[in-house]
């Protein structure tokens, strides 16, 4: 009788030990946190080359031309952060009177709680400001009027 008991406590313990790692593997492979960005070329763009930075880290590039009118990427948020810096920064090729112009444009802000949102890369003043907005939330992103420091060349 004891050595039926010990064998019952044994597998019980193995079944509890088994489903306590199979708990913690399933934890283990959930996602961060992330949102969604869309950049989409407007009509009078030729082509475009954008990239977005979260606190100063590169997380995505968007390439946009004649064959490719939108990209959306889904990015992940930056463990344990859910207020995060941005900054935005492009080559935007436009035909303006017949002629091409490249036009360097960024911006940067802040990214409140984006985690579940989908958000716009937006271009404004004939393509020289560019910024992140969640039409369907305007308090998840935050715009600096400006040139984002990231995004300067360097002169090499």
């Amino acid at each position: 009788m004891k050595s039926k008991r010990a064998f019952l406590y044994s597998a019980l313990l193995l079944g509890c030990t088994l489903n306590s790692v199979h708990a913690q593997s399933e934890l283990s492979t959930e996602l961060p946190p992330s949102f969604t960005v869309t950049d989409e070329r407007a009509p009078e763009e030729i082509s475009e080359v954008s990239r977005l930075y979260l606190d100063g880290n590169l997380v995505a590039t968007f390439r946009l031309g004649l064959s490719k009118a939108h990209e959306t990427q889904t990015i992940p948020l930056p463990v344990g952060r859910f207020d995060v810096d941005y900054a935005l920064c492009g080559e935007i090729t436009i035909v303006h009177n017949g002629h091409q112009e490249t036009h360097q444009v960024s911006s940067e802000g802040q990214l409140h709680h984006p985690e579940g949102h989908s958000l716009d890369a937006v271009g404004t003043n004939n393509f020289t400001d560019f910024f992140l907005v969640d039409y369907d939330d305007a308090a998840v992103a935050t715009h600096r009027h400006g040139r984002a420091a990231v995004c300067a060349t360097p002169n090499t």
